[in-house]
């Protein structure tokens, strides 16, 4: 990975896979698929393969990484979805491959280990569901979560609080050895608009299931788990990303590594607004280096580079949590 910091100089580094990590971490990806129709098929298309490398890979330095495919709803379902439609017969096709993925693991390959939830979109309307429903009622599934790093959907808890709403017992984590918690957040440059899919309950990327009372959308910031503003560890693929998505990336960084890192352009904290509680992602004034854009518009706000942005924060956020767990 090369390191490039403001005054132009560059460093190269290179992190190596662990050997023989203590914990494994369970990946969904979120909405790439362009294929026709609904549901994705199995395939493992060009696009699969790039967002797991974009948003999975740099955790093999810690952990196992489990990456299951699944008959996803489409990017074509999605705006549908957006639009109105009605998306609970597909969204229950790709809840289904997930359950059973997470099935499969859990009898084949847990062998009581610890594991870290990763997913982004809608693969956190998935594993948010699947969560909900089936680890976090049961004390002893729920002993195997280091954390879970559901980023780019709207995970509710009712308001002020830290935990509730779609887990009554997984909270929000708000130390780097806290483990069993939950790190969830959108990224927005500036002030989302009323029109956004992100942060605010009843719109964007849902799991589908009910919950009462006086709830808001989680943030919690992966620079800083107790509050306030953090440095964010920007990792970014120079890779050419395929498909659909790749037409939406208003650019893709220049390296001669397959990684690029921008050390002290970013800085993260989260905010509310009019029911809209989201990270702030701050560029340091008068550095020279590019910087992110919303894509493909306003309302998607910083979406495409949630995981990116941060993805040094959370991998050695689970390195830590990692150190810390005890079953």
């Amino acid at each position: 990975m090369t390191d490039q910091y403001a005054d132009g100089t560059t460093t190269v580094e290179s992190p190596t896979p662990a050997t023989d990590p203590p914990i494994d971490c369970f990946y969904v990806y979120p909405t790439v698929s362009g294929q026709p129709g609904a549901n994705a098929n199995l395939n493992i298309d060009p696009v699969e393969r790039a967002i797991a490398m974009q948003q999975a890979s740099r955790f093999s330095q810690v952990c196992k990484v489990y990456a299951p495919m699944y008959r996803q709803m489409t990017l074509t379902e999605i705006n549908l979805g957006a639009s109105g439609a009605d998306l609970s017969v597909p969204y229950s096709i790709a809840y289904s491959d997930v359950l059973a993925a997470w099935q499969d693991y859990l009898a084949n390959y847990n062998h009581g280990r610890g594991v870290v939830f990763i997913s982004h979109s809608q693969g956190t309307m998935m594993l948010s569901r699947l969560i909900a429903t089936e680890i976090d009622p049961n004390p002893s599934l729920r002993s195997l979560v280091v954390s879970a790093l559901l980023i780019g959907g709207n995970i509710r808890v009712p308001v002020g609080q830290d935990v509730g709403g779609d887990f009554q017992n997984i909270p929000a984590c708000r130390s780097t050895s806290q483990t069993g918690c939950v790190v969830a957040y959108s990224s927005f440059n500036q002030t989302p608009p009323t029109t956004t899919f992100f942060g605010k309950v009843g719109v964007g990327p849902s799991n589908g299931l009910a919950v009462s009372g006086d709830v808001e959308v989680l943030c919690v910031n992966p620079a800083s788990l107790a509050g306030g503003s953090g440095a964010l560890q920007m990792q970014f693929g120079t890779a050419p990303f395929p498909g659909i998505l790749g037409l939406w990336l208003p650019w893709i960084p220049s390296a001669p590594t397959p990684w690029l890192a921008y050390p002290g352009l970013y800085t993260g904290h989260c905010e509310s607004s009019d029911g809209v509680n989201w990270l702030q992602v701050d560029s340091a004034p008068g550095d020279p280096r590019p910087v992110v854009s919303a894509a493909p518009d306003a309302s998607w706000g910083l979406h495409l580079f949630d995981t990116t942005l941060a993805m040094g924060n959370l991998v050695d956020l689970v390195r830590q949590q990692s150190a810390a767990y005890g079953p």
